[in-house]
């Protein structure tokens, strides 16, 4: 037996407990529940761009709660500083010493919230946290905690008074996904109880300790030749689309890998399938791309981003 078969057996009862956890404090959310797990599992980080209201913090809270780790938020604004979100040294009169403050980075689970509101110079501290697992503080370099997992959030209709993220900024998040507006029949629930703070009755799961554990299984996931090589013919068909002017870079086409196989571990299988691939290309592509039809700093809309992926995906044959 496999050691990835073994975990099967093993830890698929909890992973399935997991998922049923997030999903019962959003309702009617089962795709976006798995895109977020996806990205946990898969060490990467989310990128949430809706309206507010739609149940983005509950998402975080619900997470952090289920995996026993801590929670962070931080609203980003223009008047926020890179220390506000690291930390900064201070001097201490009683040692004579300088000690290190630490700021909300220093979590397991931290809430970016309208991260496009902050300055550039803000945006880029979180860069090293989400790509390292480490910040710089005074020349010091510091580890973060053991999982460490990010959740930004921007509102995608309101653009007065923001920062469009940068390329380099956009790609260390693993996937995009928008949570949209509940069913009726859920939202109609949450009338009748009056109060929306479903998160809170979310149990714990299973400690960082063993989410670290389960993180290590995703490499252990396999993924034959047939398929990497339709992920790459996906990938090449973005950065030859006359309709991108910027294409999926080679992190992009790792982190299509990666996601699969947390997807495959997340759905009970040691092994990636085609869907896997198909299914992920255009939550983890369509942020990595440019369209050719948009003058530099204007932002294109989420849907016109994704219809171009999704076009360009349907021409590319999937195996059988």
């Amino acid at each position: 037996m496999t050691a990835a078969a073994a975990l099967l057996g093993e830890e698929l009862p909890l992973i399935q407990k997991l998922r049923q956890a997030v999903e019962g404090a959003l309702e009617g959310k089962q795709d976006a529940v798995e895109l977020s797990l996806v990205a946990l599992l898969a060490r990467g980080h989310l990128l949430i761009e809706d309206v507010p209201g739609v149940g983005k913090t509950t998402l975080a809270r619900a997470l952090a709660r289920a995996v026993g780790g801590e929670l962070r938020r931080v609203q980003f604004t223009s008047d926020l500083l890179p220390s506000d979100v690291v930390g900064v040294s201070v001097y201490d009169q009683r040692t004579a010493e300088f000690v290190l403050r630490q700021g909300p980075v220093f979590a397991n689970v931290l809430l970016a919230d309208e991260i496009n509101r902050a300055s550039p110079r803000t945006q880029s501290a979180l860069l090293e946290a989400m790509n390292e697992q480490q910040v710089s503080i005074d020349g010091q370099t510091i580890p973060l905690p053991d999982p460490f997992f990010v959740i930004a959030t921007q509102n995608p209709q309101d653009f007065a008074g923001t920062f469009p993220l940068p390329e380099s900024q956009l790609d260390r998040f693993l996937l995009r996904l928008r949570i949209g507006y509940p069913p009726p029949q859920v939202e109609m629930r949450l009338l009748l109880d009056g109060h929306s703070d479903t998160a809170r009755d979310v149990p714990v799961i299973l400690d960082p300790a063993q989410l670290v554990g389960l993180q290590r299984q995703v490499d252990r996931i396999s993924i034959d030749n047939a398929l990497l090589s339709y992920l790459q013919a996906l990938v090449q068909a973005t950065r030859s689309s006359p309709a991108l002017s910027l294409g999926t870079s080679t992190r992009g086409a790792m982190a299509l890998g990666k996601a699969a196989r947390a997807r495959a571990l997340l759905r009970g299988r040691t092994y990636c399938i085609a869907d896997d691939i198909h299914d992920l290309a255009v939550p983890v592509l369509s942020h990595r791309v440019r369209l050719a039809t948009h003058a530099d700093g204007f932002v294109p809309s989420r849907d016109e981003a994704e219809s171009a992926v999704r076009d360009i995906i349907a021409r590319v044959p999937v195996p059988l």
